[in-house]
């Protein structure tokens, strides 16, 4: 059983095309015609209609891409040749319109480059309003380390480097010999105490041998 096809949505129409602003030049004088209003109001309107007419035809070129992938699928499906041919219509339609809306943007282009030639047409940008601190809270703080700040840690810096040191005082020629006499005494008294320990030992030895027999010379 062959599954019933949905219906193809309706193609919606082709709006009408609004009349282009032409920009005239004559003999130094330029006029607009088509449009009403200040020379930067009529730039700005066409700028704006550039932007809708290529969000149109951003639109179109994805319902044709649609439509062709439809198209494509149902080639070698069951497809009646009246759906076919009713996609093909729709296709052709929307590419009538593409064509007609790369028209217009040409024409809407040319207008906007002849209308940016009208004196006062573009104005300057102003430049953006700062709501924070002006520039000059951050640079006097830069300034100021810089030229004041920075000299003085070099200076203070310097000034330890150059600190002179302290050196130990000389010590006296008297309190030498005075300490060299003391070394001497106490070295002397050092062999004397040795001496002694020798003399201890000796009479410690001499005791503990005992009193040995006298022998009589024969």
């Amino acid at each position: 059983m062959q599954e019933p096809v949905p219906p193809t949505p309706p193609t919606p129409p082709t709006p009408p095309t609004p009349p282009v602003p032409t920009v005239t030049v004559q003999g130094g004088r330029i006029t607009v015609e088509g449009a009403a209003g200040s020379p930067t109001a009529v730039y700005e309107a066409l700028k704006a209609r550039g932007r809708e007419l290529a969000n149109q035809l951003e639109g179109l070129q994805d319902r044709r891409g649609e439509l062709a992938q439809r198209l494509q699928q149902q080639e070698g499906a069951p497809l009646d040749d009246a759906d076919r041919a009713g996609l093909r219509s729709q296709l052709a339609d929307v590419d009538q319109r593409i064509a007609s809306v790369n028209k217009q943007i040409a024409s809407t282009d040319e207008a906007i480059a002849q209308a940016a030639g009208i004196p006062g047409a573009i104005q300057p940008e102003r430049p953006p309003v700062r709501n924070g601190p002006p520039d000059e809270v951050f640079i006097i703080p830069i300034v100021f380390t810089i030229f004041v700040l920075f000299p003085l840690a070099i200076a203070w810096a310097r000034r330890l480097w150059k600190k002179p040191v302290a050196l130990p005082a000389p010590i006296p020629p008297e309190l030498l010999d005075r300490m060299s006499r003391i070394e001497q005494a106490v070295e002397s008294v050092a062999v004397e105490v040795e001496r002694i320990g020798e003399g201890q030992r000796f009479v410690t030895k001499l005791f503990a041998e005992g009193p040995r027999p006298l022998e009589l010379p024969k």
